[in-house]
């Protein structure tokens, strides 16, 4: 009988943590205003080069994931201002495996496309280093089928399916210059039936060199005939959406500005999707690069002229939108509840919910959710021979920085071997530099350290701006974050929005105390800067070693 018992158990405790996470509402960035207007950005975090599609009454949407662990995040709204999160199409690694446990900053999962074909969910990405890659699910929550390389080649990125009304299949990318040594130039190629190989060579149907460069990111559509193509260009922090359209597949296209920032202080709006609604509503989602805070994700309202889409509110009447800050919420037909992507976690669960990521491919050795006793065991993992820095470790468990303000906190408690020292946990916000909150063990015992390593991915050492000595036990580390404001040259553009971050640790979770220096947050390789904790040990080969048991994390206003 207590065998299943605690069965039933279990079980109540999955579905009471999953029924809780679906209305998640966030205490720091809510876009619905509950009067029925809504104000953007619509998720305050880092869903970067989103895309969407709906299906019937529900819209998902995923995003670039880059060398985060699970990838393509999966979200999931049924009016497009409310969002959570329902799971991740590549849960657990990225093919190539030879090198599972090193992050590959800045590559990986760039700019995705989701679509929805004969009762099967398809998200088609690129992979700079390898070419474009597809998975399908009859269900977006999972299971996703095994990734598959439909396009080889270095630079194929930015990827979009059509299923044509005569049966043909075709995609359209772009090139990364990095890799393939030009770009602005955007191509299509022939898939066969069932859109896990490329049939032709591509074909250039686009060179932005000229009026637009930068040329990425497209998106493919069919509309009363004609194909069309919504393109950004001008760079990810200053540039505009473009939109191509022919009624020929391959061309010629026309091309046509229809959204810019124009007065506003909405810097480089571009790069997402095109959805509608039952009611008869088009709407645009985009993003906006906002720095140390990555890219944010905006809703926009749009409307048809002439066959041609205008995005946001054309004031002048040229065809050319600017973004909305506030506007009506689209109409679906009904009203839902308010929620948001998840932010802080209890660990009452058995996997890892959905707001977090590794650095890397994930090893199971990493962690254990044990969620009928409500935390989770973070075990000491060694670092390479060759560690300098966090940079590289791939077990940072880490989410995005969910809003502008906020203070994140965390409960654990550190129990470090007593074999040898150097093991280490705490609280970490990451970037191309970063700070945090360290524990460590050592021949003095257990020392807490604010410290910080500015310019991580050069490889260079931390620097410890305060210290002290502390018993075994919980304890609570903070770090809160306010935006701040910098002074932009014109040559610049872009956002002059700040990260600033202050620490302070506490042993009741009552008082807390400050400690060490504000730190100026910044972004990774492509991606916003991102909070959580880690747990690891010198590269030292025994064959066991300590943990760090997590309580919780939580996202609040103060």
């Amino acid at each position: 009988m207590k065998k299943l018992a605690l069965i039933i158990g279990l079980s109540l405790f999955v579905t009471s943590s999953v029924t809780a996470q679906k209305n998640y509402v966030s205490e720091v960035w809510v876009a619905d205003k509950g009067d029925g207007t809504y104000r953007n950005p619509i998720i305050h975090a880092d869903y970067s080069d989103p895309d969407a599609c709906r299906v019937g009454d529900d819209y998902y949407m995923t995003s670039s994931s880059f060398n985060c662990l699970p990838a393509l995040q999966i979200l999931h709204s049924k009016d497009l201002v409310n969002w959570t999160i329902i799971g991740a199409a590549v849960p657990y690694k990225l093919s190539p495996v030879e090198f599972p446990e090193k992050p590959q900053h800045g590559s990986r999962v760039w700019a995705p496309s989701i679509r929805y074909h004969k009762g099967e969910f398809y998200i088609f990405w690129g992979d700079p280093d390898q070419g474009a890659f597809m998975t399908k699910a009859k269900d977006p929550k999972g299971p996703w089928s095994e990734p598959v390389l439909v396009k080889a080649g270095k630079g194929i990125i930015d990827t979009t399916p059509l299923w044509d009304e005569d049966g043909k299949v075709y995609m359209v990318h772009g090139y990364a210059g990095s890799r393939s040594g030009i770009k602005s130039l955007l191509g299509i190629c022939e898939l066969n039936a069932d859109a896990t190989k490329a049939i032709t060579q591509s074909r250039i149907i686009f060179d932005g060199h000229d009026e637009h460069p930068t040329a990425e990111g497209p998106k493919f559509y069919k509309r009363n005939g004609y194909y069309y193509i919504f393109a950004p260009a001008g760079g990810v922090a200053t540039g505009w959406q473009l939109v191509l359209r022919s009624k020929n597949v391959y061309g010629p296209y026309e091309e046509k500005v229809v959204l810019s920032q124009g007065k506003t202080n909405v810097n480089g709006p571009h790069q997402g999707a095109w959805v509608d609604t039952t009611t008869g509503e088009d709407w645009f989602l985009h993003f906006q690069d906002v720095g140390a805070y990555g890219r944010l994700v905006h809703l926009q309202p749009m409307k048809w002229v002439n066959d041609w889409p205008v995005i946001g509110v054309d004031k002048d009447g040229d065809g050319c939108g600017e973004p909305v800050l506030s506007y009506k919420k689209p109409n679906v037909g009904k009203n839902y509840p308010i929620c948001t992507p998840q932010e802080s976690d209890e660990f009452d669960g058995y996997t890892l919910s959905p707001q977090w990521q590794w650095h890397a491919n994930i090893n199971e050795k990493w962690a254990y959710f044990a969620g009928h006793k409500g935390y989770a065991r973070l075990y000491s993992y060694p670092v390479v021979k060759e560690y300098k820095n966090l940079w590289n470790v791939p077990n940072l468990m880490l989410q995005k920085a969910p809003a502008d303000n906020f203070v994140a906190t965390i409960k654990l408690d550190f129990k470090p071997t007593t074999k040898y020292k150097g093991e280490r946990t705490g609280l970490v916000v990451m970037g191309f530099s970063y700070a945090g909150l360290v524990l460590e063990n050592t021949n003095d015992g257990i020392v807490l350290s604010q410290l910080e390593c500015k310019n991580a991915d050069k490889g260079t050492a931390e620097q410890i701006n305060e210290t002290t000595k502390l018993k075994n036990g919980a304890i609570y580390l903070r770090v809160e974050f306010k935006a701040g404001k910098k002074k932009l040259k014109e040559s610049e553009g872009g956002s002059d929005v700040l990260a600033m971050c202050k620490f302070s640790y506490s042993l009741d979770g009552k008082k807390f105390k400050s400690m060490g220096n504000e730190f100026q947050a910044k972004e990774g390789m492509w991606i916003g800067t991102k909070v959580g904790t880690f747990c690891t040990r010198p590269a030292i080969t025994i064959n066991d070693g300590g943990w760090s048991e997590v309580d919780w994390f939580r996202i609040t206003k103060k």
